[in-house]
């Protein structure tokens, strides 16, 4: 009778041992690891406090005042602004927020910083003043002169643009 009782302790102390090990094993394997892509850093969302805007001489003409022949300007923000801004920089080769931006699938604009980490684009608040004939293309896009209506950046694809 002692002898069945120190067996059953025995092995009740090897399967408490045993189970131990084994819910440690998750713990243990959940700890320290790195990521899977750890050359591409998560996405930084920086739309929060700052706008990127593209507001050099050669793409923002300035409208004259009064009622001259100067040359037609039209105002683009929301979808249409970022839409455009894309376009300018779709080609560039460096990087940063002079450089490439690309078009991902949720229809948003980034580009990538020198660490390769993704930073949202958002079109200035104010707009950006763009020739009416080359303004032309942007017309069906929310944002264009004002316009509340129109389409949003969802849905157009670009085989250049990395997923995020």
């Amino acid at each position: 009778m002692n002898t069945i009782l120190k067996e059953r302790k025995i092995v009740s102390r090897l399967f408490a041992v045993l189970l131990s090990a084994l819910l440690t094993v998750p713990l243990l394997s959940s700890c320290g690891g790195g990521s899977r892509n750890a050359s591409v850093p998560p996405p930084v969302d920086d739309t929060a406090g700052r706008t990127v805007s593209d507001r050099n001489a050669t793409n923002q003409p300035e409208a004259k005042k009064g009622l001259g022949t100067g040359q037609k300007v039209a105002l683009l923000a929301g979808a249409a602004g970022l839409y455009y801004l894309y376009n300018q920089h779709k080609n560039a080769s460096q990087e940063g927020a002079q450089g490439k931006y690309y078009l991902s699938k949720n229809g948003r604009v980034y580009y990538r910083d020198a660490e390769h980490r993704a930073h949202w684009v958002t079109a200035p608040s104010q707009g950006i003043r763009v020739p009416e004939s080359e303004a032309q293309k942007y017309r069906q896009f929310q944002g264009y002169n004002g316009n509340t209506s129109g389409r949003d950046l969802t849905g157009i694809t670009s085989e250049s643009a990395p997923a995020l």
